[in-house]
């Protein structure tokens, strides 16, 4: 058994009796008590004392590095001090206690709740605002005053001796309490604004957190109206109107130790569906479902889950899609290593960051199957580096053609038509001349300047269409049937623009499908080209012997694209992304 183990045995019966002290002490003289002698008072201030220590043994043994725990029971016994500076108490020990720690419960639930949940405060400020706030109220208001306090003297002859009495002032006494609340009512303020932003940050990711952090504001802002009202008379008071004020206080103390107790729950739920990842993962999931389990057991919607690719440096998701791995506005960034080498990151809600026991236990538990699905995102990035090397062969291939058949059209074929041009000029001056010899030699010439001029176009015309480029596929179909070497009956034609590579590949389509269908006889071709859910689909249908030719090429062009070709004996269908 540990010694933390001992402590948090201990603390039970100690605070049983603490508790138990203070309420019977208030009935025995409910004029001085904080409570007051009645039944609710006395449930109000059991119940904040004995929940704030529960809260904090039950977190302590489901922590037991965390400090918060520890720190959140010690502020429950603070919260039954002031009672004991009734002149009830009966002991002198207890008394002195009393008057000593008479507000210390304040700043301790403060550093508690600032330092929810890992239980360490996040800022120098917070270090600094928390360390005035113990000076304050243990020295200012607490051990200053009783040290010059004399019970006796100030008329109290029923109250037990003070044992850190030096000498008797009671002028002093008054004045240190007068400046102790103005002190007080500065640090106290401090807290408020502190717990403030803490919960505009918490509230934008740690939903838990923020729920907790209300009632603790309202309760820093009721012990900050308390010294406010007491400025007056120089001192605490513990009137009838204090009193209530003491048990709303004991409720806003309630309702942080029970939201404290409900992230324990939660923290619980979530180790539970730790359980089920581990089983979950080991089903070798489908891709991205690590992702989607991690999701689910840390309760984070937002989560993703980068890998990184040791080639490039960059991160894809599970199905090997590059992704940007910065976090938004309330979120962080958790690396996932593999000795001194990061493999993958985890973008999550950053109050995940508060409980890094959880948060660790679940990437430990995911460890086999993110480095396996890893491996194969891996894969399948490099799957997809290879069909966008494909993609970019083929665009850079129709490129060229479309370069080639412009260079033809300007330069070739402008050289022909003016040689042409040239030969029938001197066709009609040899005519002239009644030279046949001549004029035969030139008809030839002119025939053979018409014929080259007319296979140059034919060519220019198959490398690259401009009709494509300039009109469409609808206009460069029409423009193929009419030049084709067979009956095309075009059907269905979109009439809607598509990106270059796929106008290319489903023109290409149909070129090669007339080619086909004509070197096996057939008398028609029949083409329709639609769009569906995202994909241009082109069929073309024949009435030729069956198709021996697996068109490889083609299917190669169009896979390029992320497409598919349907080869079937007299048909041919084709699909091409167009998203």
């Amino acid at each position: 058994m540990t010694f933390g183990r001992y402590c948090r045995i201990a603390i039970v019966p100690l605070a049983a009796a603490a508790g138990l002290f203070s309420v019977t002490t208030a009935k025995h003289d409910p004029i001085w008590a904080f409570g007051g002698g009645s039944t609710l008072g006395g449930i109000a201030e059991l119940g904040a004392g004995w929940s704030l220590v529960g809260a904090g043994l039950l977190f302590w043994s489901r922590h037991p590095q965390n400090r918060f725990g520890p720190l959140f029971a010690v502020a429950g016994f603070a919260w039954f001090l002031p009672e004991w500076s009734n002149p009830g108490v009966g002991t002198a020990l207890g008394f002195t206690l009393g008057l000593v720690g008479l507000v210390a419960c304040t700043p301790l639930f403060a550093h508690a709740a600032l330092a929810y949940p890992t239980g360490r405060l996040r800022s120098r400020v917070d270090v600094a605002v928390v360390a005035s706030s113990y000076a304050g109220a243990l020295i200012l208001l607490g051990l200053l005053p009783t040290t010059v306090f004399d019970p006796k003297g100030a008329g109290c002859f029923q109250c037990p001796q003070n044992l850190a009495l030096t000498r008797g002032d009671l002028e002093l006494f008054e004045a240190f309490n007068r400046y102790g609340l103005w002190i007080g009512i500065g640090w106290l303020l401090a807290l408020c604004v502190l717990l403030a932003w803490r919960l505009v940050r918490a509230a934008q990711a740690a939903v838990v957190v923020a729920v907790a952090l209300v009632p603790a504001i309202v309760y820093v802002a009721l012990v900050t109206w308390e010294f406010q009202r007491s400025l007056a008379r120089g001192i605490l008071g513990n009137d009838s109107f204090d009193q209530g004020v003491w048990r709303l206080e004991a409720l806003a103390l309630g309702a942080f130790a029970l939201a404290v107790v409900g992230g324990l729950v939660r923290d619980r739920q979530a180790r539970a569906s730790l359980a089920r990842l581990v089983v979950e993962l080991g089903e070798m999931p489908r891709p991205g479902a690590v992702r989607d389990a991690l999701a689910l057991t840390l309760g984070d919607p937002r989560l993703e889950l980068a890998y990184r690719r040791p080639d490039t440096g960059r991160y894809v998701d599970g199905l090997g899609h590059l992704v940007d791995i910065r976090p938004d506005r309330g979120q962080a960034v958790t690396p996932l290593l593999r000795g001194d080498v990061t493999v993958a990151a985890l973008v999550h809600d950053a109050h995940l960051s508060d409980e890094p026991g959880l948060l660790q236990e679940v990437l430990a538990a995911a460890r086999i199957a993110v480095e396996n699905e890893q491996l194969q995102a891996e894969v399948r990035a490099q799957l997809e580096d290879l069909r966008a090397s494909r993609a970019r062969i083929v665009e850079t291939g129709d490129a060229e053609r479309r370069r080639l058949e412009r260079d033809l059209h300007d330069g070739a074929q402008q050289l022909l038509v003016a040689l042409f041009y040239d030969l029938r000029v001197a066709q009609a001056r040899v005519e002239a001349d009644a030279d046949s010899e001549l004029m035969t030699l030139l008809l030839s010439a002119g025939e053979k300047a018409q014929t080259a001029l007319g296979d140059l176009r034919e060519l220019a015309h198959g490398i690259y269409p401009a009709i494509l480029a300039e009109a469409g596929l609808a206009a460069a179909l029409e423009t193929l049937a009419d030049e084709a070497p067979l009956p095309v009956e075009l059907g269905n034609v979109t009439l809607e623009r598509y990106s270059e590579p796929v106008e290319a590949a489903a023109y290409r389509t149909v070129v090669e499908g007339i080619h086909d269908a004509a070197e096996r006889e057939a008398t028609f071709v029949s083409v329709d080209v639609g769009r569906e859910e995202g994909r241009v689909i082109v069929t073309l249908r024949d009435d030729g012997a069956a198709r021996t030719s697996p068109l490889v090429h083609l299917a190669d062009r169009i896979g390029a694209l992320g497409g598919s070709l349907e080869v079937g004996e007299t048909t041919l269908r084709a699909v091409v992304p167009c998203a």
